[in-house]
């Protein structure tokens, strides 16, 4: 038999992973020592029973902590390259992103933007990505150097706040603030737009430099075939003359996951929401993958045979148990070496 035959990746957004008695975004909201645990148990129980191999995590604060936990639960390697602000000593906003790895990461880097890159899409020279992104090279059985990206892209909260006026009537300031929710929330999904395209930039670049096969994790925050997103999968990329069908394009093209698995099933099933919010329910947590992990490229190493996205505590939570689990699901994807 063949070791290490199997790749599982996973990403998971923590939902404010912050130990006590510090304080996430305001100073009311801390765990006690009770809730923590239990965090903690939940997370632990997850790495033992799905045992990926490597998981991006999102929503992380306290980051020795985690570094801490993962390591107990076999995972030697673990990144970060961002820290979380910290007001007042102890109230923490801004979590960073997170990669843990049982095989070894040989190179950490955060993916900065080009300044030419940034001016040419017409956005402020000020401009940044929300969260910080992780570039992990790590060295993978079968396969050698893989790139790995973990990202928590701008969610869909208005970037613009009203607050009423007393001075203005009822009308003025209903108008005010639909006003900037509409502008608000459209600066939101360009400032996660504009992240998607330059972060895909920067993947094209690195490839063509290193030639490494990619994976990318994380939460979108968006549906990854919104137009906002969609061109982070490149399948609408269009090259002029004869280099619409050149066989190099698929080098640097990105695909879901789901959609490599779909591949693999004699049926196609439905894809579950990874995150609920009333009434809707949507796919916000993703793992993209280039060539070397689909089957119908003749080159490549492995190919995706499950997709699974544990969601019990979403669907049918058991408060005891989930109560401090997240409020996402977790996205895990096996991949099987190539006969």
């Amino acid at each position: 038999m063949i070791k290490n035959s199997q790749l599982k990746v996973a990403t998971f957004n923590l939902y404010n992973y912050l130990a006590p008695p510090d304080a996430f975004y305001d100073f009311q909201r801390i765990y006690s020592a009770e809730q923590w645990a239990k965090k903690q148990r939940w997370l632990a129980d997850y790495l033992k029973n799905q045992q990926p191999d490597i998981i991006g995590f999102q929503e992380v604060f306290s980051i020795n902590e985690l570094k801490q936990q993962v390591n107990a639960e076999g995972y030697p390697y673990f990144a970060v390259v961002d820290e979380p602000t910290v007001i007042d000593d102890f109230i923490y906003r801004d979590p960073v992103v997170a990669i843990a790895s049982r095989y070894k990461i040989i190179a950490v880097s955060q993916v900065e933007a080009e300044q030419d890159d940034i001016l040419a899409m017409g956005l402020s020279a000020s401009f940044n990505f929300s969260r910080s992104i992780i570039r992990a090279t790590l060295e993978v059985p079968h396969i050698g150097h893989v790139d790995c990206y973990v990202v928590h892209f701008k969610s869909k909260r208005s970037m613009l706040h009203h607050q009423d006026d007393e001075s203005h009537s009822e009308q003025q300031n209903v108008v005010m603030q639909l006003k900037s929710q509409a502008l608000g929330r459209w600066a939101s999904s360009m400032q996660r737009g504009s992240e998607a395209a330059l972060l895909l930039v920067e993947i094209i670049k690195r490839r063509a430099h290193t030639n490494n096969p990619v994976i990318v994790m994380g939460d979108f925050n968006n549906e990854l075939h919104d137009g906002v997103l969609n061109h982070l999968i490149a399948d609408h990329l269009r090259f002029s003359g004869h280099r619409q069908n050149s066989p190099s394009r698929s080098e640097f093209k990105l695909q879901d996951s789901w959609q490599l698995y779909q591949r693999h099933v004699v049926t196609e099933n439905d894809r579950e929401a990874t995150h609920y919010f009333g009434s809707s329910s949507s796919v916000f947590d993703y793992i993209l993958l280039s060539r070397e992990f689909d089957a119908g490229f003749q080159g490549s190493f492995f190919e995706v045979v499950d997709y699974h996205t544990y969601d019990q505590h979403l669907i049918n939570p058991q408060f005891a148990y989930d109560d401090q689990s997240t409020d996402h699901g977790v996205v895990m994807v096996t991949m099987k070496l190539r006969d």
